[in-house]
Order: structure tokens, then C-alpha cells, then sequence
């Protein structure tokens, strides 16, 4: 069993920043895509951004040019830099990773941009 460790969530004002990571509780092979996802209260979860073990990167329309995702593979660990965050970026963001072709999820952080 794989387990995701998130941390970096919080409370910011609008236009302000928060960095995600996350990463395994212990030291594993096999990991292939990262991701982040998000899900707003009363919303399906989406994707955020999703990085190969290659560094190609796919973004949501709605979150490119604000937000960066990016990874360590020697410490499999996917990092996701938010800016210029917007009230509507408010929700619990999950890291995803794809290990030996098993999805598995991280428990979430939250994340709420307001004034």
C-alpha cells in the first residue's frame, strides 16, 4: 500500500501564494505520473496538473500562467506552486501518483483564498 503525504495548504488573500508538496511516507519505485487535483464543496473533483517522471506537464485552462507544477524524482515528491491565487481556487487539493500502474491518493490539504 502506498500512502501520500500532502502538506503546504492553508489560508491566503487573494492574489497571494501557497506551495503544495507531497510525497510518499516511504521510500518506493515504481512511481510514474504525479498530480494534483482539486475539489470545491459541492464539486466533483479536477485536475490541477498532472507531471511525467520526464517533467512534461499538463495544466487545467484555469489555473495556467498562475500556477507551476514540478517534481524531485530522487525524492518522489511533486511540488505544486500556486500565484495570484482567486477566491474560486478554494478547495481541498489531493496529489495523485500513478505507482506500477495503480492510482493512489493523498488525504488532501485545504486550501481557502479570501479576504
Amino acid at each position: 500500500q502506498v500512502q501520500l503525504v500532502e502538506s503546504g495548504g492553508g489560508f491566503v488573500q487573494p492574489g497571494g501564494s501557497l506551495r503544495l508538496s507531497c510525497a510518499p511516507s516511504r521510500n518506493i519505485a515504481g512511481i510514474a505520473t504525479m498530480g494534483w487535483f482539486h475539489q470545491a464543496p459541492g464539486k466533483q473533483r479536477e485536475l490541477v496538473a498532472t507531471i511525467t517522471t520526464r517533467g512534461s506537464t499538463t495544466y487545467a485552462d484555469s489555473v495556467k500562467g498562475r500556477f507551476t507544477i514540478s517534481r524531485d524524482n530522487a525524492k518522489n515528491t511533486v511540488y505544486l506552486q500556486m500565484n495570484s491565487l482567486k477566491p474560486e481556487d478554494t478547495a481541498v487539493y489531493y496529489c495523485k501518483a500513478i505507482v506500477w500502474g495503480s492510482d493512489y491518493w493523498g488525504q488532501g490539504t485545504q486550501v481557502t483564498v479570501s479576504s
